[in-house]
Order: structure tokens, then C-alpha cells, then sequence
């Protein structure tokens, strides 16, 4: 099928010499951007391509973070090696596997969570009310306070000496005796969740409440004249149109999830009960100097993200060309 031109004039059609005009400005437009992107791309080139190639290259070496000049190749050792009997390695490390599923739990939980209170707040920040743009800037604070301060403040309220949540919970009698939230396998997950929650869910309502600004108004007057429930419309009419925006929110979150190191950290340090990848790799990297291991378990959570950002993309994209095509 042949291209038109606003004017109606099909591409075959149309004169050399604006061919070759219309060539000629695509090719200086694409020159114009590679021009305005080259910067861009060799510092990131710099800050990021080249510590992730040094990064690869140690996990297949011995080196260690006391000298790393004497380090020598070893091939896949670091991933996996079958010894003496036994399996060796970072894929056979039950402690890895542990931190993966811990990662994996931690951010499909937190992200869900995220996505439906985010759609809840941005959907009352939408509405009309007095003193909505007080309300809409203290909703803010808790995405705008570091994550390393909220984390401590938040480990100082779940204390079990002299929290305050065990104190509020004990003087309503939800809890007879004080629990330690951060320090028991059974409770420290889901406190790290509620904290991560708490901090991020005002980034997920801040685009959706974006998209919602953006949607056009006669949909919703047409239903509400035709007397259409609310819950129909949200789920018919405002829900698949701020699909793209909750989109962008959840692959911007899943990535922050999946590389999960200071909340954790902060709340429980190295227990295994919450390890994430990136704290496992940080125990091998500073705790064990062990340079050639902890760069094996950077690099497989650098593949798994990677792996993850793709299929989320494909899917996303599989999902929307469908919703086009329905």
C-alpha cells in the first residue's frame, strides 16, 4: 500500500525532487539526533558499559579485593564446578538461590502492592476537594525523603525495645508482648515490604495521576448521563487508558525491586531470611573480598534483570497490539 501525503498525493507519485528533499531532511534529522545523543551515550559508555565489562571479566578470574593485579582466569568456576564430588559455585550456593526467590518474592509482592494503592491515591488526588494541593504535596514526602533515612526511621519505630509501632499495637491490644519485627524470619519480609511500599507508592500515583489529568472528560459524562456505574467505568474506560503510564510505573519499579540493597540492608543487614541479590553479591564483594565470586553473582542479577526488563517489554507491548486490535 502506498504511502499519501496530507495533500493526498501518494509517494510514487510525488516529484524527484521532493523525494530526494524529504531524503535529505530524514537524513539530516537522523544526523542531528546521533549528534545531541553521542554525549549521552559515551557517559554512559564510561560511568556504566565499562564497569559492567570489568565486572564480567573478574567472574571468570580469582581475584580478590586485597590484590586485584595477581588475579588469573578460571573459567566458569565461580558460576559452577563439579569437585570432588560435590557442585560448587554461585548457581550451586543454596544461600543464592535463597536471595534470588527472597528477591523475586520481595518485588512482585512490594510491586503489587504499589500499583493498587498508587491507582487508589492517584484516583482521590484526582478528585475535587478543598485542599486537594496540600494534600497532593504531603503524599509526596515519603518518596522525596532518602531512602537510607526512611529505612533507619522506619527501623527505629519497629524496634522491639522502644518502637513505637509495638507500643501503639500493645496499647490497643492488637499484641500482648512486643515482637521484633526486623529481626524475626516470620515478620521481617513483610516489614520490609510495608516499608517499601510506603516509600515508593507515591511515585506509581504520581504518573497514574498524571494520565488521569490527560483523559478526556466527555467519556465520563456520557456515562454518567447514561447512569453507568462508577466501578464499570473505572474498570472499562479508565483503566485501559492509563494502561501505558501503570506500565512505565511498573517496569521502573520492577527494576528498582530486582536490585533491592538498602532498605533491606538497613532494616536487617545480612540475614538470610530477606537477603536480596545485590546484598549477596555485596557480602561476597566486601565482607569475603572475594572479588571473582561476587562479580559471578553481580553479573547473573545484571542477566536476570536484563531478562526480566525484555519480557515485560514483550509482553507489555504483546498486551497493548492486542487492546488495539480488540
Amino acid at each position: 500500500m502506498s504511502t499519501t501525503l496530507n495533500h493526498g498525493t501518494p509517494a510514487a507519485a510525488r516529484p524527484p525532487a521532493t523525494r530526494y528533499r524529504s531524503t535529505k531532511v530524514r537524513r539530516q534529522r537522523v544526523r542531528a539526533a546521533w549528534t545531541f545523543l553521542a554525549p549521552m551515550l559515551v557517559a554512559l559508555a564510561l560511568v556504566a558499559g565499562w564497569p559492567l565489562i570489568r565486572t564480567f571479566y573478574f567472574s571468570f578470574t580469582d581475584g580478590s579485593l586485597s590484590d586485584l593485579g595477581r588475579a588469573t582466569f578460571i573459567g566458569i568456576e565461580n558460576y559452577l564446578i563439579y569437585e570432588d564430588g560435590r557442585w560448587y559455585g554461585v548457581l550451586a550456593d543454596p544461600i543464592w538461590w535463597r536471595s534470588v526467590w527472597n528477591t523475586a518474592y520481595f518485588a512482585v509482592v512490594s510491586v503489587s502492592l504499589e500499583v493498587v494503592f498508587g491507582v487508589i491515591v492517584a484516583l482521590i488526588l484526582n478528585a475535587e476537594f478543598k485542599g486537594r494541593t496540600l494534600v497532593r504535596a504531603a503524599v509526596l514526602i515519603p518518596w522525596a525523603i532518602p531512602t537510607i533515612v526512611s529505612a533507619q526511621m522506619w527501623a527505629w519505630m519497629l524496634n522491639d525495645q522502644f518502637g513505637i509501632i509495638n507500643h501503639l499495637l500493645m496499647i490497643v491490644g492488637i499484641i500482648d508482648a512486643p515482637i521484633a519485627w526486623t529481626a524475626e524470619a516470620r515478620y521481617s519480609m513483610w516489614a520490609v515490604i510495608m516499608v517499601d511500599v510506603w516509600k515508593t507508592t507515591p511515585f506509581v500515583a504520581l504518573l497514574v495521576l498524571a494520565a488521569l489529568q490527560m483523559l478526556p472528560k466527555d467519556c465520563y459524562e456520557a456515562a454518567e448521563v447514561d447512569g453507568i456505574h462508577p466501578l464499570r467505568v473505572f474498570f472499562k474506560v479508565t483503566l485501559p487508558l492509563i494502561t501505558p503510564a501503570l506500565m512505565v510505573a511498573v517496569i521502573f519499579r520492577l527494576l528498582d525491586a530486582l536490585r533491592v540493597f538498602d532498605v533491606i540492608y538497613v532494616l536487617t543487614s545480612n540475614s538470610t531470611s530477606t537477603m536480596s541479590m545485590s546484598i549477596y553479591a555485596r557480602q561476597q564483594l566486601v565482607e569475603f573480598q572475594d572479588v571473582g565470586y561476587g562479580s559471578a553473582a553481580s553479573t547473573l542479577l545484571f542477566l536476570i534483570i536484563a531478562l526480566a526488563t525484555v519480557a515485560y517489554l514483550y509482553l507489555g507491548r504483546k498486551q497493548l497490539q492486542l487492546g488495539g486490535d480488540a
